[in-house]
């Protein structure tokens, strides 16, 4: 297993602003001089964030601070490029997944105001392409897409794409809708969406590092995304703009978007109100439920247009997270005080610190949108152990973590998801060690049986492949991959061979 470079000492640059005076930019050592400020979540933050890197292996994260609708700090700490040790700096290009969509949502609302796109209106009358046989697509609006209650899945299984439930009847997150959206708002502007956003979006506010698509002066200033056992990935070099998830931009980019959000510029007043107004109440145990009604709606989370809504002692908060994987970010504005954390990291670990990067910017206070969301926190004992596996063999750290293993403290996915990285890189003793214990704590799982054997499968050990296939399709006779492996091995009955 490729194990990351170590990230400390960890390079941290700041720029405070400040009304009418020029930018100050310099990079953080220690007993450098800096920039003072009265505000006290610079410190906590510049003082938790290498405590986090640390803790998980995040490469790196770039943060944005907004006070009165003002850009007040920019911090960058880590590596963008963990072989090549380059710094994380404030024009270092993140994938900002779903953060896509409240900027998708703001240039809708632009067309809204603008008079060629009417919220309640069927999409079906701008846009006849007919994407689904279901009826009641026509019963499907701008609104409803921007609020999530489409009855689309999130994303599509296969070819067919089905409405699981009629339209406005409760929330179901969808990327589907997303795309649906945009599909109509390009065929309404005659341009691809990346174009409609530069001329609406992008330019007015001066996002000049921003785009749904790939830029090639991004090259030197991209990060790359890391998965939690080091191994990395490219930023994204897609040429085509998804509206739900291939924003590229920068925290400095993204401060300006919410500085306007804040503020109430681009938008007229009553369409600003729409973006920020709770359209549907949430159920807070699900946020993809197309095969279930809510079980209890909450009382202080709702879906706005584009945005995640919290209404809570502190505050009212728009919101919004995104996630590709190797890309994490978030974004928590008050709406009345008018001030925002950002927050990019270029890992899969990015969102275990969004619990306290938001206690860091605005303070003690509950902030039930992500809780909901259910992210392993950065000192979670599932984050722990697998970093120790990282680091050490899993005889070892089985050992050392086994009263959180038998307690649940650490989860039947973790461990999964652990043994499928040893899997990939070729240490098939070592996963199966960890699929093993997967089975023993969690013996009426049939994914448990159906990844041991899959790890059986690809050591070369025939008999117990089928053993483990078997027993996984004894317990979810559906497990339409037990049945294609178990064919595939009783066609080969002395088993493929060991790699």
């Amino acid at each position: 297993m490729h194990i990351p470079t170590p990230i400390a000492p960890l390079a941290l640059g700041e720029i405070m602003f400040k009304p009418f005076a020029a930018l100050t930019f310099a990079f953080v050592l220690p007993m450098a001089a800096q920039t003072k400020t009265t505000d006290p979540a610079i410190a906590r933050i510049k003082h938790d964030v290498p405590l986090w890197l640390e803790a998980t292996g995040i490469p790196g994260m770039s943060v944005a601070l907004v006070r009165n609708d003002r850009t007040e700090w920019l911090g960058t700490f880590g590596t963008a490029d963990v072989a090549t040790k380059r710094p994380i700096e404030v024009d270092s290009a993140f994938n900002v997944g779903s953060l896509s969509k409240p900027v998708f949502a703001y240039t809708v609302l632009k067309l809204v105001d603008e008079g060629k796109l009417d919220l309640d209106t069927p999409l079906s009358h701008y846009w006849p392409e007919r994407i689904t046989d279901d009826p009641r697509l026509d019963k499907i609006t701008a609104r409803l897409v921007l609020s999530h209650r489409t009855g689309f899945p999130n994303w599509r299984s296969g070819k067919d794409l089905h409405i699981f439930f009629d339209p406005g009847e409760r929330f179901s997150y969808s990327g589907e809708g997303m795309v649906y959206l945009q599909k109509t708002v390009e065929h309404i502007e005659g341009q691809p969406l990346d174009q409609i956003a530069q001329r609406l979006v992008f330019s007015p506010l001066g996002m000049t590092e921003t785009s749904y698509i790939w830029k090639p002066q991004w090259t030197e200033h991209a990060t790359a995304g890391y998965r939690s056992d080091g191994s990395s990935l490219p930023l994204f070099h897609n040429d085509t703009g998804n509206a739900a998830g291939s924003l590229n931009t920068t925290p400095r980019d993204y401060a300006r978007f919410v500085e306007a959000v804040l503020a109430g510029r681009g938008l007229k007043p009553a369409t600003l109100r729409a973006m920020e107004t709770p359209q549907v109440a949430l159920d807070p145990t699900c946020f993809v439920c197309t095969d279930k009604a809510p079980a209890k709606l909450a009382t202080d989370l709702f879906w706005g247009l584009g945005w995640g809504i919290e209404t809570t002692a502190s505050g009212k908060f728009i919101w919004h997270w995104g996630d590709n994987g190797v890309y994490k970010a978030l974004v928590v504005a008050d709406v009345n005080r008018k001030s925002a954390i950002i927050m990019m990291a270029n890992s899969e670990y990015g969102l275990s610190v969004a619990q306290d990067i938001i206690q860091d910017a605005f303070g003690k206070g509950d902030h039930p949108a992500f809780t909901s969301l259910h992210y392993d926190t950065w000192n979670s004992s599932n984050i722990r152990f697998t970093r120790a596996l990282v680091k050490d063999n899993p005889a070892n750290v089985l050992k050392q973590f086994d009263a959180e293993l038998t307690s649940g403290k650490i989860d039947e996915n973790t461990l999964n998801l652990d043994g499928y990285s040893l899997l990939n890189a070729k240490k098939y003793d070592n996963a199966i060690a960890i699929f093993q214990r997967n089975v023993e704590l969690h013996p009426g799982s049939a994914n448990t049986y159906d990844s041991l054997g899959e790890a059986y499968m690809d050591a070369g050990n025939h008999e117990l492949a089928v053993k483990n296939y078997e027993k996984s399709l004894e317990l979810n006779p559906k497990n339409d991959n037990a049945k294609e492996m178990l064919v595939k091995l009783n066609a080969s009955p002395a088993g493929p061979a060991k790699p």
